[in-house]
């Protein structure tokens, strides 16, 4: 994946659209926002951990970097028929989305068959597939997309010159040449980043950025809130302004209006009326259906059900929520 020649994005553009002040920029994203999604309604994916912890890498933020002491125990991969049946669950929930999640610095060869098997089976069901598995060699891209892979997931993080301060086991560049792979193959890219590990608005704006001026343009973009966990580096952070993660949905959405905007991690700590303003910022796509995203807590389904009710937004191609 490449960055898009045409775009006309640069990260004092961005910047303009954080400094504006607060009503200006919810109303500018909610015209946005209406403009491509007039029913406003809520996509709903699921994650599952289908390979937990024992990973290699040192990314600051997460439990289950084998090196980190978190209480996280590695697992083996998940069978077909647990996954099966954990997708199953999600498509009952309302899901249209189900993405698997393996801790894993990149896909080996000898697990591409399992990984294709779970592709299949969650295809079977007629949900739409999501993988994260790390890196990707070309063959691998090719094998996942043969298997009717619809998206990979593969975050960018933060801004490149934020990214040194949060990983060192692999660069910026080994990212964005998996994203290229990705595309390559015919898989659909959903890539995202985490507001709140200590960067600066003009990093949030740099990551952005990124992510706006890549082509073909992402439909797919997870804005992650940090969940500090005790054990890693990122442990002990202080949360950052609520305002200041709904400034970024809301800039996510202008710079990207086609896009379908996730809220993913972090949400148990989010009021409901935090939730809300992300809402109307433009944020249009959950994490939800298990109460734990890979290895940190999420909100209840039914807690999620009850907010959309409240607020009137329709889940997207289901009639669990009205």
């Amino acid at each position: 994946m490449t960055s898009n020649p045409l775009s006309t994005w640069t990260v004092d553009a961005a910047m303009v659209l954080f400094n504006q002040p607060f009503p200006n920029l919810l109303y500018q994203a909610q015209t946005v926002h209406r403009q491509h999604f007039p029913k406003a309604s809520m996509q709903l994916s699921t994650l599952l951990n289908i390979k937990l912890g024992g990973c290699p890498e040192d990314c600051h933020y997460c439990p289950q970097a084998a090196r980190y002491h978190t209480g996280v125990k590695a697992k083996k991969l998940m069978s077909v028929e647990m996954v099966r049946q954990q997708a199953e669950i999600a498509k009952k929930a309302g899901a249209t989305r189900f993405c698997m999640g393996a801790a894993w610095r990149e896909l080996k060869d000898r697990d591409v068959p399992a990984i294709v098997d779970l592709v299949k089976e969650v295809k079977s069901l007629g949900l739409e597939s999501c993988m994260t598995l790390g890196m990707l060699t070309e063959a691998q891209a090719a094998a996942l997309s043969e298997a009717g892979l619809d998206y990979y997931n593969h975050n960018i993080d933060t801004s490149p010159e934020f990214y040194d301060k949060i990983i060192s086991t692999r660069t910026f560049s080994d990212r964005l040449k998996t994203l290229e792979r990705v595309s390559n193959s015919g898989i659909k890219v959903c890539c995202g980043g985490i507001v709140g590990m200590g960067e600066s608005v003009e990093d949030r704006a740099g990551m952005l950025v990124v992510l706006a001026n890549m082509q073909p343009t992402i439909q797919s973009v997870p804005i992650n809130h940090l969940a500090p966990v005790e054990g890693t580096p990122l442990g002990d952070t202080p949360p950052i302004d609520p305002l200041d993660f709904v400034r970024t949905v809301a800039v996510a959405r202008i710079m990207m209006p086609t896009a379908r905007v996730r809220l993913s991690a972090g949400r148990v700590n989010m009021s409901d009326e935090l939730q809300a303003l992300c809402f109307l910022a433009g944020a249009n796509s959950l994490h939800y259906g298990r109460e734990e995203l890979l290895t940190t807590s999420n909100p209840s389904s039914q807690k999620d059900q009850a907010l959309l009710k409240r607020l009137g937004i329709p889940a997207e191609g289901s009639k669990q929520i009205a």
